[in-house]
């Protein structure tokens, strides 16, 4: 899979010039994590997971905390996620996460990024089967025998390991996610993930060529960060 993780996604942490716009985005997935499987961090990987990249991302611990708070309470806004799949700019394969409180207003706004930028939107599994939903996991270290030997004692379901420059990266299916996670906790004393995630990878890629249609693509996903809904983008565009 080498590294289409990295460059296949546009993190709003990059992306986004306005850090309150970050920690808003960050606050709302925080929060509907925790509402929806409890906000112990011990007993919600997927709730730690982001809490730790939300840190790497310098979100503040106060932001964190009240999102927190609020799934802890149970009040609050009712978000729902909602995905959205088309073809961007020449054609590329887009699929955009959102977590919303109203989706008729979200459809919208996604749809309006589409036809603005000469995309086309389409219908939920229109593109989705040209990406792989995989979990990744990226750590310091170099025994990935130890790594790969813990994950199949576990019953994880591996669809690639990778060493290289002292990092292991691997990738399971998504509903492994957990017990690859609780795996690696295990075995490695300690570990530090770089990389903790679920995210679509592109099967393939489509080349974007020229600077109409590279900078047609650049205004897409600047328009769709713009959007206070939109969570994640991802893409198969080979600039």
């Amino acid at each position: 899979m080498g590294r289409a993780y990295q460059n296949r996604k546009e993190s709003m942490a990059k992306t986004s010039d306005a850090k309150a716009k970050v920690y808003s985005k960050y606050g709302r997935e925080i929060y509907v994590c925790a509402k929806a499987g409890g906000f112990d961090p011990d007993g919600n990987l997927t709730l730690r997971g982001l809490i730790d990249k939300a840190k790497k991302d310098q979100v503040p611990t106060h932001v964190i905390d009240k999102a927190l708070k609020k799934a802890q309470g149970g009040g609050g806004e009712d978000f729902a996620p909602a995905r959205y799949e088309g073809f961007g700019p020449c054609g590329c394969m887009v699929i955009v996460e959102c977590l919303t409180d109203n989706p008729n207003r979200t459809f919208g706004d996604v749809r309006q990024c589409f036809t603005k930028t000469k995309s086309k939107i389409g219908t939920q599994g229109t593109v989705s089967h040209m990406f792989d939903h995989s979990a990744i996991l990226v750590f310091k270290g170099d025994d990935e025998e130890a790594a790969l030997d813990a994950l199949m004692e576990a019953d994880v379901d591996v669809t690639d390991i990778e060493s290289e420059d002292g990092n292991i990266s691997v990738f399971t299916a998504d509903i492994d996610y957990g017990k690859a996670k609780q795996a690696l906790m295990d075995t490695f004393e300690g570990i530090e993930f770089e990389v903790d995630e679920i995210q679509f990878l592109p099967k393939g890629s489509t080349p974007v060529t020229g600077d109409d249609d590279i900078e047609m693509f650049n205004k897409f996903i600047e328009m769709l960060n713009d959007l206070d809904d939109v969570q994640n983008i991802y893409h198969d565009a080979e600039l």
